[in-house]
């Protein structure tokens, strides 16, 4: 039996799965909310914190399974696909040009990859689906904030500086909201969890989680509605944009805001059906993710093989 982890770096936690082949034979989750420790400690400090709270998760794990061979992980962030090192993450202030791979590596003694979170998470979707290497994917992860993962011919594509796919990072509303990657007004400042939750304070000075919003929406709160129509109408404008320069069929939208899909998906097919061009429009195939938070863990230790 080969036997790899795979690892999905969250806004609040690490979801850990030791897996064999496409299945995961033992899943944990722990909380480590890296977002804060950055923003609480100098970037030394933050770094040292990281990476103890990673190697001992999987020591822990790695003390039960000790026949895994490699770790995958799927980290936030711009990695240099040269290199493998994290030049930067834009919602985790003061990381720069850190090798977690490596510092990693040296820590637990296995080897370990580092990819982009969202990247390792198009490659679940497409392994888990079983897709045929003729049929590439968009992944579009909406969660603290908005990832993005291309599967081409069989392949992850990451680009020749890592940046391929950052959609979050596509600016949707110029002169916007400022964004942790410098720029105003990304996709990711009004179509995450985060961004959900801004649109809604602005409108009401009330600061609640996106969750508690979506359930206001249910419950008939006309503004709680408006905040996922802005964030579902900024991601059709995105992804007809994508569809204009990737022509690919199939996307799957997955992460914790997706589970509120149904407040979404009126505006969402309204603004795509009025922004795709003509030729392209019902020629996607558009899905909400139903590995279940599985297919970071599974994309991430398929690449570390």
């Amino acid at each position: 039996m080969s036997l790899r982890i795979g690892v999905d770096v969250g806004g609040t936690n690490l979801r850990i799965g030791v897996v064999d082949g496409l299945n995961i034979i033992h899943e944990q989750r722990v909380h480590a909310d890296f977002s804060s420790i950055c923003r609480a400690n100098s970037p030394d400090n933050a770094w040292k914190k990281i990476l103890l709270t990673m190697s001992e998760a999987l020591n822990q794990l790695l003390a039960q399974y000790s026949e895994v061979q490699s770790i995958g992980i799927g980290f936030p962030g711009f990695i240099d696909p040269q290199t493998g090192m994290l030049a930067s993450s834009p919602n985790l202030p003061g990381l720069l040009n850190v090798d977690l791979a490596k510092d990693l590596s040296s820590i637990i003694h296995r080897p370990v990859r580092l990819e982009n979170d969202a990247l390792v998470a198009a490659y679940g979707e497409y392994s888990l689906n079983k897709l045929p290497s003729s049929q590439g994917l968009i992944y579009i992860g909406l969660g603290t904030g908005v990832g993005g993962g291309l599967v081409q011919a069989g392949k992850a594509v990451s680009g020749e500086h890592g940046f391929a796919m950052e959609v979050g990072h596509m600016i949707v509303q110029p002169r916007g909201r400022l964004c942790g990657c410098g720029n105003y007004g990304c996709l990711e400042q009004y179509a995450s969890a985060t961004g959900i939750s801004k649109s809604y304070q602005e409108v009401t000075q009330q600061e609640l989680l996106a969750d508690e919003i979506a359930e206001r929406a249910r419950q008939g709160d006309v503004l709680a509605q408006e905040a996922y129509d802005i964030a579902a109408k900024s991601l059709a404008q995105a992804l007809a944009h994508i569809a204009k320069v990737i022509d690919v069929e199939r996307v799957v939208i997955g992460g914790g805001v997706s589970q509120a899909w149904e407040l979404m998906k009126p505006a969402f097919y309204a603004q795509l059906n009025t922004d795709l061009m003509p030729v392209l429009r019902g020629k996607l195939r558009i899905t909400i993710s139903e590995t279940q938070d599985q297919a970071g863990i599974v994309g991430a230790a398929l690449l570390a093989s």
